[in-house]
Parts: C-alpha cells; structure tokens; sequence
C-alpha cells in the first residue's frame, strides 16, 4: 500500500541519541554542584539573593543574574509557588503562572485605588495606539467585553431580584 516508506535507519542522524554516551545533554542529568565540565565559559559572579527567587525544579543552581523588581507576593505570588515545584515541560507548570499573571494584573489595579491613585486602563494597555493604528479589532473587542460585562450585570441583577425577599410577609 505505502510504497514509499522510508526505513528510519537509512535517515541520517537516526537513532544519533539513542548512546547515552552520544547525547549532548546526557552531561547536564548527571551535573553535580560545582562541576562545570557541561560549559566552557566561566560562571558570572552570584548575585547576593535578599529576596525570595524562584527556580526552576530543573535547575540545580540559582541563575546568577536575576530580577528583584517584583517579588512573588499576594495570590499570584502564591500560584507562582505552586506553578514551580512542578516541571517546566507541564501544563501544573504553565497555567498557573499564566493565572498568576492575570492575578498579578487585578492585584496592581487594587493597589493603585488603595493608594489613591486612579489607574488609566485605555492607557496602560495600549489603546490609543491601537485606536489610531487598529481601529475595527479595538472596536470590536471593547464592544464584546461591554456586552459581555452588561450581561453578566443583568444576570446576576435578575437572580437578585427573582430571590424571595424573607424578610417579605408572603401573605399579601
């Protein structure tokens, strides 16, 4: 039926990582701390850690540079506490930290009102761009969200009102 198959030993390269001894990053599995024989480039100074880091479950080693302008705080600090004791490669690792994003995002609107400081959302997020450069989607997406957002206030007024009042006398 298929004539043309290929044998996959006739591809070059096939089975190159199949030798334990042969895979390039067979080294790193096995890289203990302070061994460097997987680099041949000398490690930047460590940079001192006063705040909390996360790293990687994969990592042996904290990177020797790294931010200190945001540290994990708040819910979405705890999501990302979460999202790192799992592995890089699953989903427990990456949506968390896409929700402690957004999370992150609603904590920082929070934050400004409780400092008094009014945020200017069409701003922070680009829109005077996009209304000058990207009009119809700009559009198109303010008016879904205002739907979208009216609705679910008609939703959630309709089931207040459709609740019986007990404090009503059901009588009359």
């Amino acid at each position: 039926m298929n004539e043309h198959r290929i044998d996959p030993q006739q591809v070059r390269g096939w089975g190159v990582d199949a030798d334990p001894e042969n895979d390039p990053t067979y080294p790193m599995r096995t890289r203990h701390e302070g061994e460097s024989h997987t680099r041949d480039w000398a490690r930047p100074t460590q940079q001192t850690q006063a705040i909390e880091v996360l790293r990687s479950n994969e990592r042996l080693d904290t990177a020797a540079v790294f931010g200190t302008s945001t540290p994990p705080s708040g819910v979405s600090g705890m999501l990302r506490r979460v999202a790192f004791r799992y592995s890089e490669s699953s989903y427990g690792h990456w949506l968390p930290l896409m929700l402690a994003d957004r999370v992150n995002e609603i904590e920082g609107v929070l934050t400004d009102l409780v400092h008094g400081h009014l945020p200017n959302v069409a701003l922070e997020k680009g829109w005077s761009v996009e209304w000058k450069y990207n009009r119809a989607p700009l559009v198109r997406r303010v008016v879904v969200g205002s739907a979208a957002a009216a609705a679910l206030f008609v939703g959630i007024a309709w089931l207040v009102k459709k609740r019986p009042d007990p404090r009503r006398d059901e009588a009359f």
